[in-house]
């Protein structure tokens, strides 16, 4: 039982993992990020797209890898709109990804109905790895781990370690959260507040669209242009970790368990004694996020200059 419930966790902890590792980066720069959702939509939509084109053609993970792409340098695109609104032309960036939050799923939906004549995008899901080689047989680790899984799994912890690196051992972190913190003090020793925060932005959407994506490949098979509210609650994620990555992987675990009881409860023996409804369960993720959020929220400190226009000439 253990090794299911892990399994189903890391479906959910994953791409809420990366997603809010994204949105670390826009609001470390500076820029709030509430289009995490908007881009989700954009990066899964896209991927799919990319399977459907492929996947009689090419074997699962090749078709997989280059998916993760498109929708990664999707995601980019639609954030540099957010970017260019929040940053040159100084919009209200809570405006500005309500914008996209409510594009994305609209074109999503009348695109695959324009392409294939309904908006439920069915796919044959190739991707799963039954055991990896040797390190599946691992007693109890390989069986939660290195079985029923996909690569997209590691690519999450790999992203981790790669966005803890970049923040803190780099001289780009370290001027990323200058800017976010202290963006006049940065401008006075010669960092471009600018280009910081597009960086910040265009990365943030990067990593959603591949979020979007890893979110809809292990437990379905079909998109139909929602992603289930997960940038939202991404958001949650990010802040209960205080935009801090180690922080925000714990929270996407709890997150990610929360979700998975809420989606196999009925594999989960004593939980399916308890003979409770379904509706309950289905509740649970956000019931705890408004819990969590409520107890949390005011030791949580976010980046000083967050949401802030940067104006070159003021103080």
């Amino acid at each position: 039982m253990l090794s299911f419930v892990m399994q189903h966790t890391m479906f959910f902890m994953i791409p809420l993992l990366i997603v809010a590792l994204g949105g670390l980066f826009s609001e470390r720069s500076g820029i709030v990020n509430i289009a995490l959702e908007g881009k989700m939509i954009m990066g899964a939509f896209t991927g799919v797209l990319v399977i459907l084109t492929f996947q009689e053609t090419l074997p699962g993970q090749p078709i997989l890898i280059i998916a993760l792409i498109t929708s990664m340098l999707v995601g980019v695109a639609i954030s540099f709109f957010h970017a260019y609104a929040s940053i040159n032309l100084q919009a209200n960036q809570i405006i500005s990804g309500i914008a996209i939050n409510m594009f994305a799923p609209a074109f999503a939906v009348y695109t695959a109905r324009l392409l294939l004549g309904t908006h439920n995008m069915h796919f044959s899901n190739q991707f799963r790895i039954e055991s990896v080689p040797h390190l599946g047989d691992i007693p109890i680790i390989g069986e939660m781990f290195f079985q029923n899984t996909y690569i997209t799994t590691y690519l999450g912890f790999v992203i981790l370690a790669i966005v803890y690196i970049v923040l803190y051992k780099t001289k780009f972190g370290l001027r990323l959260r200058a800017c976010g913190e202290h963006p006049h003090a940065a401008d006075s020793v010669g960092v471009s507040v600018t280009k910081m925060r597009y960086s910040g932005v265009l990365i943030s959407g990067g990593l959603a669209g591949i979020g979007g994506l890893i979110w809809v490949i292990p437990i379905s098979t079909v998109f139909s242009g929602s992603v289930a509210g997960f940038g939202f609650l991404a958001l949650a994620v990010l802040i209960f970790g205080a935009w801090r990555p180690v922080r925000v992987m714990f929270a996407a675990f709890f997150f990610g368990l929360m979700q998975a009881i809420s989606h196999s409860y009925s594999g989960i023996e004593f939980l399916r004694a308890l003979e409770l409804p379904a509706h309950f369960y289905r509740m649970t993720p956000f019931i705890a996020t408004l819990i969590v959020l409520a107890f949390t929220s005011k030791n949580t400190v976010a980046p000083k200059a967050i949401g802030q226009p940067y104006d070159k000439g003021g103080r």
